[in-house]
């Protein structure tokens, strides 16, 4: 997988936007104002941090040698996945979903 496959698979989530709020290199991907995925455009392999259920997220650690706690973020609440071996596309698009599917319920439906 690469930046563009992630990309677009994020912006393919109901209500998704992206833009670049920190620095270039920088992706962000929110819904109705809330973010829940940030892409580093700079790394190779890609790195994505995405909001976790903070059990999950520590499961997942233990787990996956390529998901760590979420750099420059809550880290009981984000993990980085490093986009590199035993992480496959299938995967990682559930976990996008997973964070997805986290702000979508605390979203304020007149949002």
């Amino acid at each position: 997988m690469n930046h563009e496959e992630i990309r677009l698979y994020c912006l393919s989530l109901p209500e998704s936007e992206e833009s670049f709020p920190f620095d270039a290199e920088t992706l962000v991907f929110k819904h109705k104002g809330k973010i829940f995925a940030i892409l580093s455009l700079d790394e190779n392999p890609p790195r994505i941090n995405l909001k976790c259920n903070p059990a999950y997220a520590l499961e997942l650690r233990e787990k996956f040698n390529n998901v760590v706690p979420g750099y420059h973020m809550n880290k009981k609440h984000w993990n980085t996945v490093i986009c590199s071996g035993g992480i496959n596309f299938p995967l990682l698009k559930k976990w996008i979903n997973d964070s997805f599917a986290l702000i979508q319920a605390k979203t304020p439906k007149n949002k």
